[in-house]
C-alpha cells in the first residue's frame, strides 16, 4: 500500500483522480485539462497505474483510464480505521 499513498502526494495525480471520479477518460482528454505536457501527464498515469488506482484498457489507438475503485474503496476503509 506504501506505493499508492506515495502516488497520491502529488497535486498533479490527486486531480487525475479527481477528473476519472467523473468517469473514464482517454489520456489525451485527460491531458487536455492540465496546463503540463502530454508526457507529463502519461508519466502521472503511469504511477497511478503501477499504484493499482487507475485501469487502462486500449480501444484502437487510444488508452482509456478508469479508477479501480477497489484500491480507492481499501484506502478508504483504512484511513476510516484510523479514526
Amino acid at each position: 500500500m506504501g506505493c499508492t499513498y506515495k502516488a497520491i502526494a502529488d497535486e498533479t495525480r490527486r486531480q487525475i483522480l479527481v477528473t476519472l471520479s467523473e468517469g473514464e477518460s482517454a489520456a489525451g482528454d485527460i491531458a487536455s485539462k492540465f496546463s503540463i505536457s502530454k508526457p507529463a501527464i502519461s508519466n502521472h498515469l503511469k504511477i497511478l497505474k503501477e499504484a493499482d488506482l487507475v485501469s487502462e484498457k486500449k480501444v484502437r489507438q487510444n488508452r482509456i483510464y478508469s479508477l479501480n475503485k477497489s484500491e480507492i474503496s481499501s484506502m478508504k476503509t483504512f484511513l476510516n480505521s484510523l479514526t
